[in-house]
């Protein structure tokens, strides 16, 4: 009987480490995703991102030419395809169940090589804005994935977001993609969950602090020369920041099924 329990123990703790390093998510908390501009995919939590339903705007797959640094080899698609438009642009979002929210958006520069060339804004419910004046290359350069977390709450028909709230209508919520004087609006995935936060799987940090990238970012910006834009990813660096986690938790995991299988 002590075998049994130290066993399930063990089991439990083993379940633990791996939902710790892998970021665990429930699917079940997924309201929405959908592969801007793409197709179905589904990514390394298992979350099952659909087909870009929208026919307005332009779906491309001009980032595929290139390695997006910090995002998964599997997910690459995720930030090479996107949906622009020359015009505003959103999607509607079903969200029927009071609780607390995350909206992730994706992006991804795969075109312009200095910042100020693409700026827009993102409103949420056509009264809140959510991420004003978005430069993408200004946050992280050419090639490299950037979300955008966004954090609500609906309670009895209502949207609060950034202390700011908006009545529900039909259901759905609409976020929207503003055009602006500085090239098109774009996405590149989108996903909603139920839940906190903390519950989100994120991108891992730049290879570089945010005050360095913003300084070598300006640095471009203020030369009359032509920029010549962050400097390539290595994908083999990229794919060693993978393999930590897989190393972790084999070296977390070996000792544990030992003792699980001399109970």
């Amino acid at each position: 009987m002590v075998n049994v329990v130290m066993k399930e123990v063990l089991l439990f703790y083993l379940f633990l480490i791996i939902c710790t390093l892998t970021q665990c998510l429930d699917v079940n908390d997924v309201i929405y995703a959908v592969n801007a501009g793409g197709d179905v995919h589904v990514d390394k939590n298992g979350i099952r991102y659909e087909k870009d339903p929208l026919e307005v705007g332009t779906a491309s797959d001009y980032g595929k030419q290139l390695f997006i640094g910090r995002v998964d080899v599997h997910d690459q698609v995720l930030y090479q395809t996107e949906r622009y438009s020359h015009n505003t642009f959103g999607y509607d979002i079903p969200v029927t169940e009071d609780g607390n929210y995350v909206m992730v958006l994706k992006f991804c520069e795969v075109y312009f090589n200095a910042p100020n060339q693409k700026v827009f804004d993102i409103v949420l419910n056509g009264d809140i804005v959510i991420v004003p004046e978005l430069d993408i290359f200004d946050k992280v350069g050419r090639g490299v994935g950037h979300d955008e977390y966004i954090p609500f709450t609906i309670s009895k028909g209502r949207l609060f977001c950034n202390e700011e709230e908006s009545d529900i209508r039909g259901g759905k919520i609409r976020v929207e993609f503003i055009k602006g004087f500085r090239d098109n609006p774009k996405v590149n995935a989108i996903l909603v969950v139920k839940g906190k936060l903390e519950d989100v799987p994120k991108l891992p940090q730049l290879e570089l602090e945010d005050e360095d990238v913003s300084e070598e970012v300006h640095k471009h910006s203020s030369t009359k020369r032509r920029p010549s834009g962050p400097r390539t990813p290595n994908p083999y660096t990229y794919e060693n920041q993978l393999l930590l986690p897989i190393i972790l938790t084999i070296t977390a995991v070996v000792p544990i099924v030992y003792c699980v299988c001399r109970l």
